[in-house]
């Protein structure tokens, strides 16, 4: 194998590839060393004297690992999230799960009694408009203007 410098350097453009992923035949060493020419290293080529390495790829394994454990929900908690909050979930989601919140709780203070339909309906209309941030707002808001019935 030693001095063969010529021939891989000829063969890695017969082959059109690098140099280092050329590959002789240990056992027909005499034979590569006698060509000097470009067809002499086809020919050897053609009888596979001569040959190329494959290319190292990256393993794509734990890839699809991964990507089968996140179809199940899985591998998406605190650690691996990049990004708020605000850009992972949908804003209409968001905007959906907070009016929803808001509603039931104006329900079950009515159907407590606590709320007359007219201060329900008025609050109401405020979720609706997005006048309030949370549920705990309304607790605030009510609280403030005394609007809660005593029983």
């Amino acid at each position: 194998m030693k001095h063969l410098r010529l021939q891989k350097r000829l063969a890695s453009e017969v082959l059109e590839c690098s140099p280092h992923r050329v590959h002789f035949d240990p056992e027909r060493t005499s034979d590569i060393r006698e060509a000097i020419t470009k067809a002499d290293i086809r020919g050897l080529v053609k009888l596979g004297v001569i040959g190329e390495k494959k290319i190292k790829g990256i393993s794509r394994v734990r890839a699809r690992k991964i990507k089968v454990q996140k179809r199940k929900g899985r591998q998406r908690g605190s650690g691996s999230r990049k990004g708020k909050f605000t850009a992972r979930a949908k804003p209409k989601e968001v905007w959906m799960n907070t009016v929803r919140a808001q509603r039931k709780f104006l329900k079950e203070l009515k159907s407590k009694g606590l709320l007359t339909s007219a201060n329900c309906g008025a609050l109401y209309k405020k979720s609706k408009g997005g006048f309030f941030r949370s549920v705990r707002h309304i607790k605030l808001f009510i609280k403030e203007k005394g609007m809660v019935k005593s029983k």
